[in-house]
């Protein structure tokens, strides 16, 4: 591979823009050759574990979920009919639970809990605690430098904004988003298809003129960047330090975090000066690009948003991804559903009027549906003999059982991919009562190449998935 040296008239700011180029764009087909290099050097020699979490609010009807039958022979419930064809591929997990969510909200504090396991504070919106940071931004934190996402993080409903007085004093933010990168700070979620799009394939700016690619090994390239952005880390950890001297209990534990996002930023511009290797798939997966807006049409509005995060693990832009169906009481309105008149959380409170509860059934079996159709797309995209579920895992549910009685325990989960040979799929696998889901979080992490002592409230990892 070429060496190409960096003209000293490039600010480090250009700099970065141009090597945003050079890591965005190599991996799509036409580009590949010439990011991997004539010996492909920096190509994986196979296709990484991905990891998707996706959270549909308001739960389930129990008696249409929960079935008869232990292991590999259990039967089928309503709920599940959508996933039939895939019964070998899936995991049905069983009693587990997050005990800080006993007792609380109905819904905005188990929203935020469901992928950390925090006990969640009250709040206005100004000073937010989810008590816990969210099992995607974990493993980020620990594997994100390796992609140009380090996370992707999805959903169809807006944020809401005001606290929720009837529901117990929640600000409503808590119930807009699954993915927390410290117990203070949602991850931001794309809702607009052509949005998350782009993100996976932004360029950030042109290269400067004669620079097509960066050597990170070439020595004046290195030693130019390296003074630069040292001084300028160095300014501010030393700026802040002095501040954390002198600030109160609640200011050195806000410069903390803050220097901890310094620190982050810094292993991430050194991640981007020395490319990591990345899978690169043979096959086609077309997935073009949306045009503007959200689509009136929610079916598609939901394919085109699923469609993205398969295409971001098919071109390795990133391997940790969250998918929210709804927020916490979303008030989307699936008349759309032959026989159903209204919104899902409305629906959702059925006080087990049959004809409510009819619509309610119907709610949960579309959002089913989807994931039949997701689970299907997968199964379909080969990757070295393998399907990118084979190279998967992930795992789909909601915060509450029964969304009528806002029931916290034994969840409804489904896990589903081989996560390359490291899960048995095919199984009803009933752990304990009241196991700690952050059990399953642990292991997951596990599995991903992240070691962790404990993750929320976990007691350990959760055995009987292999």
């Amino acid at each position: 591979m070429p060496a190409f040296v960096i003209p000293s008239s490039v600010s480090r700011r250009r700099f970065l823009r141009g090597l945003g180029v050079a890591m965005a764009l190599p991996w799509l087909e036409s580009t590949a050759p010439a990011a991997v290099g004539p010996d492909g050097s920096l190509r994986l020699s196979e296709p990484p574990l991905r990891m998707a979490f996706l959270f549909m609010p308001n739960g389930v009807r129990p008696d249409h979920w929960t079935p008869e039958g232990d292991a590999e022979d259990y039967r089928i419930t309503p709920h599940l009919t959508a996933l039939e064809p895939h019964k070998s591929e899936f995991l049905l997990l069983e009693n587990l639970w997050h005990e800080k969510t006993v007792g609380r909200n109905g819904h905005w504090p188990k929203v935020p809990a469901w992928l950390s396991g925090g006990f969640v504070e009250r709040s206005t919106g100004r000073d937010l605690d989810t008590g816990g940071v969210s099992v995607d931004q974990v493993a980020a934190n620990h594997i994100g430098t390796l992609t140009p996402l380090p996370t992707f993080e999805l959903g169809l409903d807006a944020p809401r904004t005001g606290v929720d007085n009837i529901g117990g004093g929640f600000a409503r933010m808590y119930g807009s988003y699954i993915s927390w990168r410290d117990p203070h700070t949602p991850a931001p979620k794309e809702i607009m298809p052509q949005l998350a799009f782009d993100r996976l394939f932004r360029t950030g700016g042109r290269a400067p003129a004669g620079i097509s690619s960066v050597d990170p090994q070439h020595p004046s390239a290195m030693a130019s960047l390296q003074r630069d952005d040292q001084s300028v880390l160095d300014l501010v950890l030393e700026d802040a330090k002095a501040l954390r001297a002198k600030g109160s209990v609640a200011d050195r534990a806000k410069i903390d975090e803050y220097l901890e996002s310094v620190r982050s930023v810094e292993r991430r511009m050194e991640a981007a000066l020395k490319p990591q290797k990345r899978w690169i798939n043979e096959g086609k997966f077309d997935v073009p690009r949306p045009g503007p807006g959200i689509p009136e049409d929610h079916l598609e509005h939901t394919r085109l948003m699923l469609d993205i995060l398969l295409l971001a693990f098919w071109t390795d832009t990133t391997r940790v991804a969250t998918f929210m169906f709804g927020d916490a009481q979303t008030g989307r309105d699936f008349s759309f559903i032959p026989g159903v008149k209204g919104n899902f959380h409305g629906i959702s409170h059925h006080r087990n009027e049959p004809g409510q509860r009819a619509q309610y059934e119907a709610i949960v079996n579309w959002h089913m549906d989807q994931i039949g159709w997701l689970l299907g797309r997968m199964c379909g995209l080969d990757e070295g003999g393998k399907s990118l579920l084979d190279n998967s895992m992930l795992m789909f549910g909601s915060s509450l059982k029964d969304g009528n009685r806002h029931d916290p325990e034994n969840l409804p989960l489904i896990l589903a991919g081989r996560a390359k040979g490291k899960l048995r799929p095919g199984r009803r696998v009933r752990a304990p009562e009241k196991t700690p889901l952050c059990n399953l979080y642990l292991t997951m992490l596990d599995m991903m190449g992240v070691h962790e002592e404990r993750f929320g409230d976990s007691t350990g990892l959760l055995e009987g998935l292999s």
